[in-house]
């Protein structure tokens, strides 16, 4: 069967589609031969010699895991200044990578799969809900707390939709469930700090169907396949919003 280049590289587990689509445009990938520099051309893995920076394109099994990242590791399949990433702590087989980011402060729940197709789904803005608890300093007032709930406007007018917050622990410092529906670049560390509260502590507790559950600092599990079928969108749980029974602990 024929597909699009970019889907063929990125189901082969190589990198995402949009990483495979700039490597086309490079003229790092041929076919039967000759270099492939323009989007849309379609090929047949099964029929035809792919090469990606002339190694032949092998299909691996499809890998799909949790992992709880630690504070203090990227959120990368490498660092050039040697700091510690997301895939030293996963014995696989296969060549994974991160499926979305968690900045290097935060921890919690990260996906790593070689599945570009589903790396794209879960990076998509506004199809599933992300769930975070967070530690602010001091404890933002009802309106401040009303302003970010509506979709707060950051600088340069840059608008978030609305997400939830809610309390779990008052105190000198106090502690909050946030729900988003949107990924923007550390968007709920910019959120808080807009209201004059800083996030002190930040951890991811679920993506979708997948919650962080028990996981160590460091730990990792396969995703069940309830779990997969919900990322992808054909599950009944974990897409633009939570069902119930979904509240995360």
């Amino acid at each position: 069967m024929r597909e699009r280049l970019q889907k063929i590289i990125a189901e082969a587990g190589v990198t995402s589609r949009r990483k495979a689509e700039e490597l086309i445009l490079a003229g790092r990938v041929t076919v039967n031969g000759e270099a492939v520099t323009r989007l849309g051309v379609k090929a047949d893995s099964e029929r035809d010699r792919i090469e990606v920076d002339a190694r032949p394109l092998r299909r691996e099994p499809h890998v799909y895991i949790a992992l709880n990242k630690p504070r203090g590791v990227i959120t990368a399949v490498s660092d050039p200044r040697g700091r510690p990433v997301v895939t030293d702590f996963v014995r696989a087989k296969a060549r994974i990578y991160p499926a979305g980011r968690l900045d290097y402060e935060s921890e919690g729940l990260v996906i790593l799969t070689n599945d570009g197709d589903l790396a794209r789904r879960v990076t998509q803005a506004g199809r599933l809900v992300k769930t975070y608890r967070v530690k602010v300093r001091g404890r933002p007032s009802e309106p401040e707390l009303i302003r970010l709930r509506r979709g707060a406007t950051l600088d340069e007018d840059e608008k978030l939709a609305p997400c939830d917050i809610i309390l779990q622990k008052s105190g000198e410092n106090c502690w909050y469930d946030v729900r988003l529906h949107q990924g923007r670049n550390r968007q709920v560390r910019r959120m808080f700090e807009s209201v004059g509260h800083p996030v002190m502590r930040l951890r991811r507790l679920s993506v979708g169907p997948v919650r962080l559950g028990d996981l160590p600092p460091g730990g990792w599990r396969p995703l069940t396949e309830g779990e997969i079928e919900g990322l992808r969108g054909t599950g009944r749980a974990g897409v633009r919003k939570m069902g119930k029974g979904s509240r995360v602990h």
